[in-house]
């Protein structure tokens, strides 16, 4: 049993984790906007890089305590017409046209270690998870600034990469976005949205069973619905041809959430940010194209 466990580790720090690291990397981190299509007519249809970043997390919805990381990575872009690795999107794209957009991809978030946490301190911890499943982008049109409307919506399946892929349940993320573009230059958005859990995704950030219940943190069975509201902004400046800075606030309220009133609950508003360099080391010759 210990040596089938160590197997278990040591694949996960080799495959796993990394794997993790790069879909965060191409998702969240690395989002870019560009404002009426994934790619201007000039973008390479694959490159190859790196990229270093810090960021702070909070631990999780309605969380006092934070995780905080700082990583370097490797990373590819592609844009086929089906699989896209790009500042969009991390997955296939089902649909394409000038105002809708269908497409299956990836999402997740690091996980943190109960015991470096007040409120969880005895209980399990949370896992690295990840989100997969399909997500609509309506185009809006123009919004104020020069820059673009546009409402998404998520919904995807969450799996635990620390507990051998075990669902977690299924999360719902509408949001409505604005985006801008200057001359591939300057790169912005802003978005509001709520996050919605299923049973089973709530109880995984909110329950409190009875073996783990004390006087202070007393049993409690967490409910579907509202998780959290997002405000969020995202951006990158282009030093030069291959180098870009980028960062990225997203401050989460669980003001009205369903389980506001769970003992793991301590505080209303938290945040996400991180700041990064990206570098470019190899690109195509070939431009993508839509």
């Amino acid at each position: 049993m210990e040596t089938i466990l160590s197997i278990r580790s040591l694949w996960r720090c080799l495959l796993v984790q990394p794997l993790i690291v790069l879909v965060l990397t191409g998702t969240t981190l690395l989002a870019q906007p560009v404002v009426a299509q994934t790619s201007s007519p000039a973008d390479p249809l694959w490159e190859l890089g790196g990229a270093a970043f810090g960021f702070t997390q909070q631990a999780w919805p309605g969380a006092s305590d934070s995780v905080n990381r700082s990583i370097a990575v490797p990373y590819v872009l592609y844009r086929g017409p089906l699989l896209r690795i790009d500042r969009e999107m991390f997955g296939l794209r089902a649909i394409k046209t000038s105002d809708f957009e269908l497409d299956v991809g990836f999402s997740g978030s690091i996980g943190s270690r109960s015991n470096d946490t007040l409120s969880r301190q005895g209980m399990p911890d949370l896992g690295t998870l990840i989100e997969l499943g399909p997500r609509g982008r309506w185009n809006l049109g123009n919004a104020p600034g020069g820059g673009q409307w546009r409402l998404e919506i998520p919904l995807r399946g969450v799996f635990d990469v620390t507990d051998g892929f075990g669902s977690k349940g299924f999360v719902l993320e509408p949001r409505i976005q604005w985006n801008y573009q200057q001359l591939a230059v300057w790169r912005l958005s802003a978005y509001a949205g709520a996050l919605l859990g299923d049973r089973q995704l709530a109880g995984t950030f909110y329950d409190v069973a009875d073996v783990y219940a004390t006087q202070s943190r007393p049993a409690f069975e967490a409910k579907a619905g509202l998780i959290a509201w997002r405000l969020g902004l995202t951006g990158s400046y282009r030093l030069t041809q291959d180098w870009r800075i980028f960062g990225f606030v997203r401050l989460d309220s669980v003001a009205g959430a369903t389980n506001s009133d769970s003992p793991l609950v301590s505080q209303n508003t938290g945040y996400l940010g991180g700041v990064g360099l990206q570098w470019t080391w190899m690109r195509s010759e070939r431009s993508a194209t839509e």
